[in-house]
This record gives structure tokens, C-alpha cells and sequence, in this order.
């Protein structure tokens, strides 16, 4: 309880340091048509996150160096970013890097194939970039991690897959995130340093939970997530927008122009549906093989299928 309480004050502490060198240096994201914001907020909040990671290697002796260094490596890189604005390709670069430590990392601690690390070294790269495009209102980025975190915090009890304190430093960090974003007007944004560094982490906990109970059902962890992403990047690409380019055409900003709900009420319906998913990854996630592979498809096919019927709900009434 102490260590956790101390975890609490350090975060604390860093997050109000970080509001003055960020208002000092004037590090803010200002508005412009896309953005669903209205007036110049601080940009890189999502730092905690980082922090929270690089305080439990320190706590835990160094442990998991390779994950460690290759959240380093893109959180370093994403801040930057923040900051100057890279290349897309430079960015590439180093995502690479840094997908390729985490699953060396896991590979060291189980088994991964050449043709598993192969496709998650792809599906790594695609996984931190959807985290990324995902982050454009107040709360979604934190109260969906939570979310996520708390479908880990259920099969690690379990199963005792790692050590749970890293689970609960990166909660608390959330959580102080939460307290300067989750508000109509927030006071920092997590920018990519957190978008991406929370990605990162979740991808290395999502593979390393994979690698040890060999359970495809896992997937749906970021059911909610993957289903707004992958789909609007596969309707721009119809439409012929440049899916690099900033946007308003996810379901959440639809929502936000449409239907005028709060940034808040979204955020917190995307995590609370994820949390209702989680419950059904641990109910099946000790099933057989094949049986998951049929929960997998049909909530897949479920989740599509509702997007496909409120996108088009949402464009009707635009076009009204």
C-alpha cells in the first residue's frame, strides 16, 4: 500500500511539473477545424504513462530491459514528434525498432515462432498507430485503457502471468492522467508520447498473455478499439481520403458532431463496453481452440455489423 501511495504522490508531483515546463515552453495543441477542441490545451500529458513504466523497472530491478528500452525508444521518439512534427517514414523507423525489442523481450520469456513474431511484428505496428488515431476527445485514450487494464487484471489473477504491481503503477498513472483530462475543458492532452506508449504497453501484455495461455479469444480486448479504427480507415480509403491526414468520420466523433453527446458520455460507453467484452474473454478464454475461434468470429461479425448500421444511421441524419 505504501510503495502504491508513493507511486500516487510521484505522479502527482510530475504532472503538475510538467503543466509549468509545458506552459513555459509553450507546448500546446491548438484547434483547428478538425480538432474537437475549442481553445489551446497542453499537449503531452500521456508522459505519466511513460513514467509509470520507467518507475516499476526501476522498482522491479530492471526487469523486462528490452521492453523497457523499446518503449523508450517510441515514447522518446512520439514526444518529439509532439513536439516538431516527423516524418511519417522516420516514424516508421523507429516504431520498427521498438515492436521488434518488445517481442524479442517476449520471445525470451516463451515461445513465439518465426511466423507468429513475423505477424505480430505487422500487426504491432498497426496496433500502436490505431491506439494513436483513436485519441481525439477528452477521457477516451484513459478510461479505455482502464478498461483494457482491468480485462489483464482478471485473467493475471488467474493465471499469474506478470508481476501485478506493473498493472497497477500503470493504473495510477491513468488514473492522475484521468484527473486533468477526464473534464469538459482538459487541462492536458496525452498527445502521441501517450497514446503510443500505452499502446505499446498493451500490445506487450496482450502477446506475452497470448504466448502463455495460447488463447485467441484474447483479441476481443480491443474489440471496441479495433472495429471503429479498422473500419473507418477502410471507408476513407474507399472514399479516397488520405488516411494519414486528420479527420472527423470515427464513430466517436460522429457522436460528438452529430449527435452532440459529451466527450466524457462517449468515452465512458467505449470503456464500459470493453469491460462488458472483457467479461465474456474470461468466461471463454479456457475453452477449446476451435470454440473460441466461433465466440471470436460471431462477436467480430456482431461489431461490424453494428458499426455498419450506425455509420450509416449517423450519415443519414448528416445529410438531412
Amino acid at each position: 500500500m505504501l510503495l502504491n501511495i508513493s507511486v500516487l504522490l510521484i505522479c502527482i508531483i510530475l504532472a503538475f511539473l510538467y503543466i509549468k515546463i509545458a506552459e513555459k515552453f509553450n507546448i500546446v495543441d491548438k484547434p483547428n477545424h478538425r480538432s474537437s477542441h475549442s481553445i489551446p490545451t497542453i499537449r503531452g500529458g500521456g508522459i505519466l504513462f511513460y513514467f509509470a513504466i520507467l518507475i516499476y523497472f526501476i522498482y522491479s530491478k530492471f526487469q523486462y530491459p528490452f521492453f523497457f528500452i523499446g518503449t523508450t525508444i517510441i515514447a522518446l521518439v512520439s514526444y518529439i514528434d509532439d513536439l516538431i512534427s516527423l516524418s511519417s517514414k522516420l516514424r516508421l523507423v523507429f516504431q520498427a525498432i521498438a515492436i521488434f525489442l518488445v517481442l524479442y523481450q517476449i520471445t525470451i520469456i516463451g515461445n513465439l515462432s518465426e511466423l507468429l513474431l513475423f505477424l505480430f511484428f505487422i500487426i504491432g505496428i498497426g496496433f500502436i498507430n490505431i491506439y494513436n488515431f483513436m485519441d481525439g476527445i477528452n477521457g477516451i485514450t484513459g478510461f479505455y485503457s482502464l478498461s483494457v487494464l482491468l480485462g489483464f487484471f482478471a485473467l493475471n489473477f488467474q493465471n499469474q502471468i506478470i508481476d501485478n504491481q506493473l498493472l497497477v503503477f500503470l493504473v495510477i498513472a491513468i488514473i492522475v492522467f484521468g484527473y486533468f483530462n477526464f473534464r469538459k475543458k482538459a487541462r492536458f492532452f496525452a498527445g502521441d508520447i501517450g497514446s503510443i506508449s500505452i499502446a505499446m504497453i498493451l500490445f506487450f501484455l496482450v502477446v506475452l498473455f497470448y504466448v502463455k495461455l495460447q488463447a485467441p479469444v484474447l483479441v476481443l480486448l480491443f474489440l471496441v478499439y479495433g472495429t471503429d479504427a479498422v473500419l473507418t480507415l477502410i471507408y476513407r480509403k474507399i472514399i479516397g481520403e488520405n488516411i494519414t491526414e486528420a479527420h472527423r468520420c470515427h464513430v466517436y466523433q460522429k457522436l460528438t458532431d452529430v449527435k452532440k453527446w459529451s466527450h466524457l458520455k462517449i468515452s465512458l460507453y467505449y470503456g464500459l463496453i470493453q469491460v462488458l467484452i472483457n467479461v465474456l474473454v474470461y468466461y471463454t478464454y479456457q475453452l477449446e481452440i476451435y470454440l473460441q475461434w466461433i465466440v471470436v468470429t460471431a462477436v467480430i461479425l456482431i461489431s461490424l455489423l453494428s458499426y455498419v448500421l450506425i455509420f450509416k444511421l449517423f450519415n443519414k441524419i448528416s445529410n438531412d
